[in-house]
């Protein structure tokens, strides 16, 4: 069997996720892993030494190495050949959250979709949810899911880590303004004040029959939620259904 690979650290999430060239129309895509963004962020950007980004990546300086060429082939790939660079994947970790090493490739044409996940719930605390739950659709239909531990290590971590899973829509349940900050920072779709059953909720959205509350909030572990409503998200645009 294959050595499995260790999990690299690294420091922060990128704040921009997509490259490419200007006027023309782009066919292939470089995936750039997030431990590469992190070797090129510590090499080329903060100026350390390769020994100093292993010991801060908890990897050899051999693996850094490699990874760091790889890293630098990509981006030479992209810029020559006109491909758009996406970050996105491999084997980290940060802040403690597990997270990446047990979470499926996402295909080109999958939406992913995520909720806060507790016993087969839907989590009512967003920042301190200890799992989500991650479902893959294509063409309208669930195609897999798989429940990743989270930790509950805050928003910021929490939604860093679903915007680096590609995450495009969370359903959960209370959330406070801070974590819906996060979240439309990295331009994920928040449907909040949702309950019940995780699998069934995410049906219902596909549906277009999610009931939910946008104006739902998280003070602490006072959840107090208004009746919700049905997004028909079919019908309307990204202003109105939040």
């Amino acid at each position: 069997m294959p050595r499995p690979k260790t999990c690299r650290r690294i420091g922060k999430y990128p704040d921009f996720w997509s490259f490419a060239p200007e006027g023309v129309e782009v066919s292939e895509t470089v995936v750039f892993t997030l431990d590469e963004f992190e070797t090129v962020r510590m090499v080329d950007y903060l100026k350390l030494t390769q020994e100093e980004c292993a010991a801060a990546m908890d990897v050899s300086r051999a693996t850094v190495t490699s990874i760091y060429e790889s890293a630098r082939y990509k981006m030479a790939d992209a810029m020559l050949n006109g491909k758009r660079l996406r970050i996105t994947g491999g084997c980290y970790r940060i802040d403690s959250i597990p997270a990446s090493k047990d979470l499926n490739e996402k295909g080109e044409n999958i939406m992913r979709i995520a909720v806060t996940y507790e016993l087969g719930e839907i989590g009512q605390h967003f920042g301190k949810t200890e799992q989500f739950k991650v479902y893959d659709v294509e063409n309208g239909e669930i195609k897999s899911s798989q429940v990743i531990d989270t930790n509950g290590n805050g928003h910021g971590a929490l939604a860093g880590f679903l915007r680096a899973a590609e995450v495009e829509v969370l359903i959960c349940g209370g959330i406070g303004m801070g974590a819906r900050n996060a979240l439309a920072e990295v331009g994920i779709k928040l449907f909040p004040g949702a309950s019940g059953n995780a699998d069934e909720n995410v049906k219902n959205y596909l549906a277009g029959n999610l009931n939910y509350d946008p104006d739902t909030q998280c003070h602490h572990h006072d959840h107090e939620h208004e009746e919700g409503h049905n997004c028909h998200h079919g019908n309307c645009g990204s202003t109105s259904c939040h």
